[in-house]
Order: C-alpha cells, then sequence, then structure tokens
C-alpha cells in the first residue's frame, strides 16, 4: 500500500461541472479509489485542508479573497496542482464580469433583481476581487486540463497517469468547451 496516493479536490469560483464529470467516471472511479485516499473535497466533511497532499485537482476560478488565501494555501500543501476545466484555465464564463468590474455585478444581483431588502450584503458574501483570475495567474500549476467539463473519460485518464507518478501529456484526449 506504499503507493497508495493522497487526493484532493477543490471547488473555487465555478460550477461544480468538473466534479460532475468526476462522479461520471462510475464504476471506474471505484477501481481508481484503490490507488488514492481522498483527503479533502467538497464530496466529503473534512473542513481544513491537510498539511500535504500529493494530487489537489482544482475547479473554478480565483473570483473572491476567499479563493486567492484558498489557492496560497492549497498550493503550498499540494506536491502537484491540477487546473481542472476552462473556469480554472481560463476564468471562463466567471471572467465575464471582468468587463464591468465586480461592484456593478453585485449592484444588479442585490439591488436591481429584488423587491425586498435592495442592498448589497455586507456580511456572508465574499469580498470580491477587482479581477477574476485563471489559477495559474495566482499560483504556479503543474497539469492544466482543459475542457467545460472535461469529460470523464479525460479526468480518468488524467488521474490514472498522476496515481501511476506520471504527468499526463493530454494531446488527443482534451479540448476547451
Amino acid at each position: 500500500m506504499s503507493d497508495l496516493k493522497t487526493l484532493a479536490t477543490v471547488w473555487l469560483d465555478g460550477c461544480s461541472g468538473c466534479h460532475m464529470s468526476l462522479l461520471d467516471m462510475d464504476q471506474r472511479l471505484i477501481e481508481l479509489s484503490s490507488r488514492f485516499r481522498l483527503v479533502y473535497s467538497p464530496l466529503v466533511d473534512r473542513k481544513t485542508f491537510p498539511d500535504q497532499v500529493d494530487v489537489t485537482l482544482v475547479e473554478g476560478a480565483v473570483a473572491s479573497e476567499e479563493d486567492l488565501k484558498k489557492i496560497r494555501k492549497i498550493r503550498e500543501h499540494s506536491r502537484i496542482l491540477v487546473s481542472l476545466g476552462d473556469c480554472a484555465l481560463t476564468g471562463n464564463v466567471s471572467a465575464m464580469r471582468n468587463m464591468v468590474g465586480p461592484l456593478p455585478v453585485l449592484q444588479r444581483v442585490y439591488e436591481e433583481n429584488v423587491d425586498l431588502q435592495k442592498q448589497v450584503p455586507t456580511i456572508g458574501v465574499p469580498a470580491l476581487l477587482d479581477r477574476v483570475r485563471p489559477v495559474h495567474e495566482v499560483v504556479p500549476v503543474d497539469v492544466f486540463v482543459p475542457g467545460c467539463p472535461p469529460s470523464a473519460d479525460t479526468i480518468y485518464a488524467v488521474l490514472s497517469e498522476l496515481l501511476a507518478g506520471h504527468l499526463p501529456t493530454l494531446g488527443g484526449i482534451a479540448h476547451f468547451g
């Protein structure tokens, strides 16, 4: 069992589609699970990121102060960091707000489109960054897996290679969109 690796998955500012594709591996996920121990994920109940993780899959863009703090800690404690999906690679849909900035988006959501208590909340909503950024603009990334979301087959191929101790080559198996 010394080959057992630790795996974490993280969800920043995105739709969770990448995590749904991860789950779409179905029985292949069970097969792979004999080679890793899931130590952190929105799919489990652990609240704090572990001190050291072999492989971390990151879904979503860096859009808030909370995301920024989280991804810096995750990078510090991950041997291999994987940007999973177009949001993590480019900012994708989350980055559409970069054209107008965070305040007009908050005003649209919390003032213009509501009937009661028209105000931008100051409690319970993370402070947004001026600009949504892909993960690699904030911390070094080891593996880039495009797709919106990446297919279950692509994620399986990437995880298989990583768990075997190899950095995957994605030529022909992954694409944007």
